[in-house]
């Protein structure tokens, strides 16, 4: 019986969130086509037939410019040093040619590629590991496959990686290889987590981060970066509806509008979207209720990072292990169990 746990490492929006929302069966983590989307460490348990893997998707690694991002950063680098595999994630969409899109970081299709200084200095970042390391080329279905073979080239004569896995989270190709060589390269063990145990997250973080998908994908790009979500009140009655009032954060003054819209349109919008979606996922009808407020600065402000979530949790990984602790977090989705209590553990 394999046991252990696996972190996805990577610069941003190189679909470690797919590929985890991929692996685990369940939406775990929020997507979109912006960076910096996923801000936390998110934690997904599966369950093989061979055993249990622990998978922790991790915020891309990017030049901090503010406190919240130093956090992002630092869970980023913590979960690789405490972890049994290290996955490194990669967007080859940026270096090969892909049909109907300008080929960026190679001289023609098949020939060399040259990485940027992103992909460089992760390449720094794990050269001391002694994890093994498994190199995950993602959005193959984006690429022309001429273009595959020399990334692969240039990244085994880069580092020693365990494995080199060219595969595809939105599509699921090469995703089943790459999950049969996690449990190979794990340690034998026992389940550190109940069967029908998901994930460590409690319902107000993902009912926050449902909120925060909306506004991604329905604001301008300037918005992504500095917009947060607090969940104001979080009451569930009965027979009654969820309800929730939320908070969109923003920092400046000329945020509001945008989030608001000509004649409340926007904030109706990203409303309407992300009550469907709460339902969707709580199983049950939403009353939800949003504010807009200016906060400047807030990703400086260390109090409400630790209420947004974003604190120094040490990773659950093999310290705990050593430690002789079979894990639970305190707050568990269970797969058979749509909702839970925020009470339980």
């Amino acid at each position: 019986m394999k046991s252990g746990f696996v972190s996805f490492l990577g610069r941003p929006n190189a679909g470690k969130s797919t590929l985890l929302n991929r692996i685990v069966g369940h939406k775990l983590a929020i997507v979109s086509d912006k960076p910096q989307t996923t801000r936390t460490r998110i934690v997904g348990v599966k369950n093989y037939d061979e055993g249990q893997v622990v998978f922790l998707d991790t915020p891309g690694v990017h030049k901090p410019m503010h406190r919240m991002n130093v956090r992002m950063v630092d869970v980023a680098l913590e979960a690789m040093r405490e972890v049994d595999v290290l996955a490194l994630v990669v967007d080859v969409s940026v270096y090969a040619q892909a049909p109907g899109r300008p080929r960026r970081g190679a001289e023609s299709p098949g020939g060399p590629v040259k990485r940027g200084p992103g992909d460089q200095f992760m390449l720094d970042v794990i050269k001391d590991v002694k994890t093994p390391v498994i190199l995950v080329l993602n959005k193959v279905d984006l690429i022309a496959k001429n273009s595959l073979l020399p990334i692969i080239d240039q990244y085994q004569k880069a580092h020693p990686f365990a494995e080199i896995v060219p595969l595809s989270a939105t599509d699921g190709t090469n995703v089943d290889v790459l999950e049969t060589l996690f449990l190979q390269y794990l340690p034998e063990g026992e389940p550190l987590y109940p069967p029908d145990y998901v994930t460590d997250q409690p319902e107000r973080f993902f009912a926050a981060e449902i909120i925060r998908e909306q506004v991604l994908q329905l604001t301008h790009d300037e918005l992504p970066f500095s917009t947060a979500v607090v969940i104001d009140r979080f009451e569930e009655a009965g027979a009654h509806p969820l309800t929730l009032y939320a908070t969109i954060l923003v920092d400046r003054d000329s945020q509001k509008p945008i989030v608001i819209g000509r004649a409340g349109t926007m904030i109706k919008n990203i409303g309407t979207a992300a009550r469907l979606e709460l339902e969707r996922y709580f199983g049950s009808k939403v009353f939800l209720d949003l504010h807009v407020k200016v906060k400047s600065e807030w990703r400086d402000d260390e109090r409400l990072l630790d209420e947004l979530g974003l604190r120094h949790d040490r990773c659950p990984g093999r310290a705990g292990r050593r430690a002789g602790a079979t894990r639970q977090p305190a707050c568990p989705r269970r797969v058979h169990q749509c909702r839970h209590r925020e009470q339980v553990g």
